[in-house]
């Protein structure tokens, strides 16, 4: 396995169990709807990460033994567990928005600020405007010498990244939209004193208190 999928079989992992304690057998099944791979995560790939989470701290493995039957492991996240997948979360670097982790990242975006959001977002969107160029200019310069069918194939694959970069326009578009009609503090800036109920009078403008005390006649 891969690093970077091995990043997003961590992240998988520690953003499930975020959520509540499971079984081995119930996290597989979700990290596989989760993950999407062509090839379904086997125990002996997960085991290993589950393993190597554990020795970290991130994880503990809790034995659930009934009486006359195999006992039953539950993982659960600690608290270095949770720290460390809000570091994950809140990284944007290139390895956020490559094809290996961009899925998962993106499952647990709810998890995440928008400006968090809208980079990992835009990152994606360079990655595939870069690839989109790359891949028409390899096909302008041998299309002579394509079939009919590897044409073909050369077009599904330009429309899907572009129906994903419009798609990834979209969800840009979206989150600043929702960061710009975002209501604004109520606190007043530092340094602005505020004048209370009370200091008042009666809704009216606050009494003037002389800084001089009158003489007694």
């Amino acid at each position: 396995m891969s690093r970077r999928r091995g990043v997003a079989l961590e992240l998988a992992v520690l953003g499930l169990l975020a959520d509540s304690p499971m079984h081995g057998y119930e996290l597989r099944k979700q990290v596989n709807g989760l993950l999407g791979w062509t090839r379904l995560l086997s125990y002996g790939t997960l085991y290993p990460c589950l393993k190597a989470l554990g020795r970290q701290g991130y994880i503990v493995a809790d034995e659930d033994v009934d009486s006359g039957r195999r006992a039953k492991i539950t993982y659960r996240l600690t608290a270095e567990g949770k720290e460390h997948l809000a570091e994950l979360l809140a990284d944007t670097g290139p390895s956020a928005w490559d094809d290996e982790n961009f899925g998962v990242r993106f499952a647990f975006f709810s998890r995440t600020t928008s400006p968090i959001r809208v980079r990992i977002l835009e990152g994606r969107r360079s990655r595939l405007e870069e690839r989109l160029d790359n891949v028409k200019n390899a096909a302008q310069r041998g299309r002579d010498r394509m079939d009919s069918y590897t044409r073909e194939l050369q077009r599904h694959g330009l429309e899907s990244v572009e129906r994903e970069i419009t798609w990834l326009t979209e969800l840009i578009e979206r989150e600043r939209a929702a960061a710009d009609t975002a209501p604004e503090a109520t606190t007043p800036p530092s340094g602005v004193e505020t004048t209370s109920a009370d200091e008042t009078d009666h809704g009216h403008r606050p009494k003037k208190r002389s800084s001089t005390t009158r003489k007694k006649k």
